[in-house]
């Protein structure tokens, strides 16, 4: 039997309330019932907040976030899903192929700014600081690899194709979540002041704009109260949906795994990816029809909704204090980050695009579908669906680059 939990709250159902609860009054104080609370998240963002108080609850032992079953298989196997389908359900897709090919562009340097950052930081840091790349480190960087370009289920692919200690491995994991939500909560800062800097940049939003408005006309003509037909319509939708993607991901991915010798490769033997795939999918197939329509009545709302209790739920898992055993590694993450942020910016800005394009361009790769989305809706709501097919890219390409990244690292550190 495992340990008991020493956390002051064990069960999941008191825990289900506390993130509940928090998250009402995130989104209530948000809302500015008074002016000092209208300063406060001028400069602090509830989507932020939404991650950290969970966080703290972790560190301080409030929570165990690693004992609880309101991630996985809650909020990963269930609300993931579900969200993906009812926020792709809305997309307009002929607008997103009209933002052009510079989104893709952008994009791609994103991946390419992660593949090259590895070895960056590694050699960097063994000037700085050799003991920190000494040992496995570069499989456990091969790892963050896998989760920075693609996901958390590319990251455990990497975990199992170089068998990567369960300290290092739980580390790396920790770099990951520190790292990667410092510059979450950047990009959402930077969100609200995109029309300033863009404007600032003289860039052409054109694109951007029309496809905002051509949403919010759609929403504005089909808006209406949504009726208790429309809302077991949505939540038939979302968790029907979500029991065909299982049932069909868990046999696609054993027969890759029994017949196609490069399937790990691509992470086609993992059911969560087919889940996330065939989720996506689905909700992309049904914005052609006329299903779409049931957006009028919040589809995308109550998606944006589970999406915030994932959020939540990974922030719960991640441990403020951990990063106390190997600090150098949170320095090696930053280094990393910022040379894909780095490369980031001179193709953003050579192809002078908004800033939401370097903003998705980043959170696409780093993010992947959980966060993505999260992300884009900050610029504006109607362009979450642009992170989540940006999101689940990463997913295809995640665990082959981030193989290539191994084997990088694996030649530089002489093992």
């Amino acid at each position: 039997m495992p340990p008991a939990s020493s956390a002051l709250i064990t069960n999941d159902i008191v825990l289900l309330g506390l993130i509940a609860a928090t998250l009402g009054a995130i989104f209530w104080a948000a809302s500015g019932p008074t002016p000092f609370l209208k300063r406060v998240f001028k400069v602090v963002p509830a989507l932020l907040l939404c991650y950290f108080i969970p966080a703290i609850y972790n560190t301080t032992g409030l929570i165990d976030g690693h004992a609880t079953k309101l991630y996985n298989p809650v909020a990963r196997d269930v609300l993931l899903p579900a969200a993906l389908i009812l926020l792709t359900l809305s997309i307009d897709l002929p607008g997103i192929i009209k933002l052009g090919p510079k989104l893709l562009l952008v994009f791609c340097a994103g991946t390419l700014g992660v593949v090259i950052g590895a070895p960056v930081a590694f050699l960097a840091m063994g000037v700085i600081h050799p003991e920190t790349v000494s040992g496995d480190t570069w499989a456990g960087m091969s790892a963050l690899a896998g989760s920075w370009i693609g996901g958390g289920a590319n990251m455990v692919a990497m975990r199992e194709v170089w068998d990567v200690d369960a300290t290092t491995f739980g580390q790396f994991a920790v770099v990951d979540v520190a790292v990667a939500s410092l510059w979450m909560a950047v990009l959402l800062y930077l969100a609200g002041r995109s029309e300033d800097i863009d404007r600032r940049r003289g860039v052409d939003t054109r694109a951007l704009d029309e496809m905002k408005a051509r949403i919010a006309a759609f929403e504005a003509a089909n808006a209406r109260i949504p009726s208790l037909t429309d809302l077991m319509v949505i939540v038939a939708i979302a968790f029907g949906g979500v029991g065909l993607a299982h049932a069909l991901a868990v046999p696609l991915a054993g027969w890759f795994a029994g017949n196609v010798s490069w399937a790990s490769q691509f992470s086609l033997d993992s059911a969560f990816v087919w889940v996330v795939v065939i989720s996506t999918s689905l909700g992309l197939a049904l914005s052609f029809t006329r299903a779409r329509r049931i957006e009028s009545a919040g589809a995308s709302k109550l998606g944006s909704v589970m999406l915030y209790f994932l959020i939540a739920c990974i922030g719960m898992q991640m441990d403020l204090l951990a990063l106390l055993d190997r600090p150098w590694l949170f320095l090696l993450g930053a280094i990393w980050m910022g040379t894909h942020i780095l490369v980031l910016w001179v193709v953003a800005r050579l192809a002078k695009v908004p800033l939401f394009y370097f903003a998705i361009g980043s959170q696409g790769n780093i993010g992947a579908a959980a966060s993505a989305p999260v992300v884009a809706a900050a610029f504006h709501p109607s362009l979450a669906p642009v992170g989540v097919l940006l999101g689940t890219v990463g997913y295809a390409t995640g665990t082959y680059l981030a193989y290539l990244v191994g084997l990088m690292l694996k030649t530089l550190a002489g093992a």
